[in-house]
């Protein structure tokens, strides 16, 4: 195993997660921004208001980035088992 081997397979695997990740991370962001705007707004400064929301949408980007997710996720394993036979040899 090469050390270009094990660095392209950590590059692979970290951008893996980052787009895995990314849906969730991206919707709450927004919410978070929208709430802070709003807050800001109607100077309500409620602490619950900012957590609320965030959970919630971010479970349902969860629900609907899932099957694209684990269609992902599927197809980086497959690829790392096939790449197995050329490691070995």
């Amino acid at each position: 195993m090469s050390p270009e081997y094990v660095v392209a397979l950590a590059k692979s695997a970290m951008e893996t997660t980052l787009l895995i990740c990314a849906p969730m991370l991206g919707t709450g962001l927004i919410i978070g921004l929208l709430v802070s705007i709003f807050q800001t707004v109607t100077s309500i400064q409620e602490m619950t208001l900012t957590f609320v929301p965030k959970i919630v949408v971010v479970f349902v980007a969860v629900i609907f980035f899932f099957p694209w997710m684990l269609q992902y996720m599927v197809d980086f394993t497959t690829r790392l088992m096939l790449s197995i036979p050329s490691v070995i040899h």
